[in-house]
């Protein structure tokens, strides 16, 4: 199912994208830029996730998965039962959901590092930017 357009003026100014890029790791000692995600979320002021805003505006709450070898995959940003974060993505991607390490504690602030179970092997990424839309 493709996923509705999203009118940036009709989300609140709490909403941002974020960039994730691959931070150092084995086969990646300088990390990689286009290893990564794009996410859209509003944010509280100190970069963590907004939950209550997330809830209104779930459709808008996507992520974009960045990989050089292939198309990008597109999902939501999800609020598992326990509390815990993901990426799930759309039906024709065929992927697992990608869980977030702890996301509700994370502050997506540039400079900042944040790890992401992507298929059991947890990785690390920077967060590269924080934009208004």
């Amino acid at each position: 199912m493709p996923l509705k357009p999203i009118l940036n003026t009709s989300l609140p100014l709490q909403f941002r994208q974020i960039r994730l890029e691959l931070a150092r790791e084995p086969g990646h000692p300088e990390g990689d830029s286009g290893i990564g995600y794009i996410v859209i979320a509003p944010l509280f002021p100190d970069g963590r996730i907004n939950h209550e805003l997330w809830k209104e505006h779930r459709e808008a709450c996507r992520v974009t998965r960045l990989r050089p070898d292939g198309d990008d995959d597109v999902g939501h940003l999800v609020h598992r039962p326990g509390g815990t974060w993901a990426f799930r993505y759309d039906d024709a991607a065929k992927l697992p959901d990608e869980a977030g390490y702890h996301f509700a504690d994370e502050r997506f602030v540039p400079g900042e590092y944040v790890s992401i179970n992507e298929d059991g092997t947890m990785h690390t990424y920077r967060v590269r930017s924080v934009a208004h839309l």
